[in-house]
C-alpha cells in the first residue's frame, strides 16, 4: 500500500469490513457507513450509505485506503474515488473460504496489519463443521415483493455446511423474486430460515406466511457478515435452525 503511515487511516464502506478493521485495529478506521452498527459504540466519522456514500467527505479524510466490496458497492462511486487518487481494495465474497481469503488480504496487504488472533479461530470454528440439520431451505431475504437466496451466495454456502441446502442454489439469479405460493409449495423445502437482514424478520413479521413449514428466525450478522461475527456463527446457527426444527421445542 502506497505511503502507508505507522497506522493506516482506513474508510469502510461494507458493515462486515468495518467490524473486522475495528477488531484488529480500532485507531486505523476513521470512517464508515450509516449501517456500520458493529462493534458497539463505534466512534467514527460516517460517510452515508453503501449505495450513496459521501465522496467528498471521504476525501476530507484523507485515508489510505477505502475497503468495499463488489457487491455491496457501486462501479461509479468507487471509480471516482479512484479518480481522486485514493486507494480502493475491493473484495468479492461468494463462499465462506473466499471470505477468509478476502479478511486475510484487507487486513495484511492491504492495511499493512498484522494477520489477528480472530480471524484464526474464525477459521478453527468453522474447520472442523458438521451438518447439523439435513434439510433443504428457502431463504427470503425481502418482503413486498419476496426475494430468496439464489445461487453463489455467502449466506447460501454457510448454511450449506450446516446442513441446510439452498433450494434455490441452481437458480439463475442471484436473489430471485418469487411468489410466496410458490415458496409454499410441498416439497419445495423442509425450512424456511428468516433473517433479520436485510429485511428485517420477526416474529411477528414472517413466519405466519409459512404456515404449513417451520421458520428459522436467525442473526442476519451471524448469517451474511464476514468477520469476527465468524468465531461464533456456527454455534449460533446451528442452534437455531435445530431449534426450529425441534417439534418439542415450546411454540414461539
Amino acid at each position: 500500500m502506497r505511503g502507508v503511515r505507522a497506522v493506516p487511516r482506513v474508510v469502510s464502506l461494507v458493515p462486515s469490513l468495518t467490524e473486522a478493521v475495528a477488531a484488529t485495529a480500532p485507531d486505523a478506521l476513521v470512517g464508515a457507513t450509516d449501517w456500520c452498527t458493529h462493534p458497539a459504540g463505534l466512534d467514527v466519522v460516517r460517510v452515508r450509505g453503501t449505495k450513496n456514500p459521501d465522496l467528498e467527505r471521504i476525501a476530507a479524510l484523507a485515508p489510505d485506503l477505502v475497503v468495499a466490496n463488489e457487491e455491496e458497492n457501486r462501479p461509479a462511486d468507487l471509480a471516482a474515488l479512484r479518480d481522486a487518487g485514493i486507494e480502493v481494495l475491493v473484495t468479492e465474497v461468494r463462499t465462506l473460504p473466499q471470505a477468509f481469503t478476502e479478511l486475510d488480504r484487507v487486513l495484511t496487504d492491504g492495511c499493512g496489519l498484522p494477520r489477528p488472533a480472530w480471524l484464526d479461530r474464525a477459521e478453527a470454528a468453522w474447520r472442523d463443521v458438521r451438518p447439523v440439520v439435513d434439510v433443504a431451505a428457502v431463504v427470503p431475504v425481502w418482503r413486498r415483493p419476496w426475494m430468496v437466496l439464489g445461487r453463489d451466495t455467502f449466506a447460501g454456502d454457510v448454511l450449506a455446511r450446516l446442513g441446510a441446502r439452498n433450494a434455490y442454489a441452481d437458480h439463475a439469479e442471484r436473489y430471485p423474486r418469487v411468489t410466496v405460493e410458490e415458496l409454499n409449495e410441498p416439497g419445495r423445502a423442509d425450512l424456511v430460515v428468516l433473517p433479520d437482514e436485510p429485511y428485517r424478520f420477526t416474529a411477528d413479521d414472517g413466519p405466519e406466511a409459512f404456515p404449513l413449514r417451520p421458520a428459522a428466525l436467525v442473526d442476519g450478522r451471524h448469517l451474511t457478515w464476514y468477520g469476527p461475527s465468524l468465531v461464533e456463527a456456527p454455534t449460533v446457527l446451528g442452534a437455531a435452525l435445530t431449534a426450529a426444527l425441534d417439534t418439542t421445542a415450546p411454540p414461539r
